[in-house]
């Protein structure tokens, strides 16, 4: 183990998470924020094609997917060759009615096997009176669940998808995070989170790794970012780290990464990826 115990892998291979995992100092996290609101400050924010796979267009979170604490324990996890099939932000503003119904991470990735773990990194603190996220202990030895897609407004999720499974919310377990902490979850454990009635705002920074031998089935191209060890099965192209911030090749290759993960991901629905 190079940084979980053998107790804290066997949490995660019996009940799908594992959590906390301390990366970083609290001071180091709110910096990370202070880097994501100046962006936001200074357009748009971070909506639409943005907030998918950012990795892609911002030099620190580039840096922020190879941190060595992360990828120790996902690799404890996982194993050594490791790529980043995505990046994503969960932003909850204060007072703000959005959520993320229960679902499985699995549903529309097209990813087989399913041996995919989500790093889910916290910017700010991540609680109960802010809407942490809840999971469904053991859920992750379920197979794929069924789920309807609503497209409701509120919900993060970009296709708004529910498990149309009845969850017993007695069972929940919520995963409370510090800033600079990060919880991890295997990609079919089901998983969700409230809004967030509180005065500040909930602040998560989801990582996707994946082993190098996983397989994109759904599709007849994928990207993927290799941040540790040896890719010797070429399942995806290799993406390549921005230049600067938001630059113009940055930008421009960005858009053409995720135009292809959104065919698969909105595959079937006649709409293009959200917010």
């Amino acid at each position: 183990m190079k940084s979980l115990s053998e107790a804290a892998v066997r949490q995660y291979r019996d009940l799908g998470y594992y959590a906390p995992v301390s990366i970083m100092h609290r001071s180091e996290a709110g910096a990370l924020r202070r880097r994501l609101e100046a962006f936001e400050a200074s357009g748009d924010g971070m909506q639409g094609a943005v907030r998918h796979k950012p990795h892609l267009l911002f030099t620190w979170l580039n840096t922020l997917i190879r941190h060595p604490r992360i990828l120790d324990a996902v690799e404890d996890i996982i194993g050594p060759d490791i790529l980043c099939w995505g990046t994503s932000f969960f932003i909850k503003g204060a007072r703000n009615p959005g959520y993320v119904s229960w679902h499985q991470d699995s549903t529309y990735w097209g990813l087989e096997p399913p041996d995919i773990i989500t790093a889910w990194v916290a910017f700010t603190d991540s609680t109960a009176a802010n809407g942490a996220m809840r999971v469904i202990p053991g859920s992750h030895k379920l197979d794929q669940v069924a789920h309807r897609d609503t497209f409701a407004a509120a919900n993060l999720l970009s296709r708004g998808q529910e498990i149309m499974v009845d969850v017993d919310e007695r069972e929940a377990a919520m995963l409370e995070l510090a800033a600079g902490e990060m919880s991890l979850h295997h990609v079919r454990l089901i998983h969700g989170s409230d809004p967030n009635p509180s005065d500040d705002r909930r602040i998560g920074f989801a990582i996707r790794y994946i082993p190098t031998y996983v397989r994109q089935v759904a599709g007849s191209h994928d990207s993927a970012m290799l941040v540790r060890g040896e890719d010797r099965y070429r399942h995806f192209e290799h993406e390549q780290r921005p230049d600067a911030d938001m630059s113009p090749a940055a930008v421009a290759y960005h858009a053409a990464i995720t135009g292809a993960h959104a065919q698969i991901l909105m595959r079937g629905t006649g709409r293009e990826m959200r917010a």
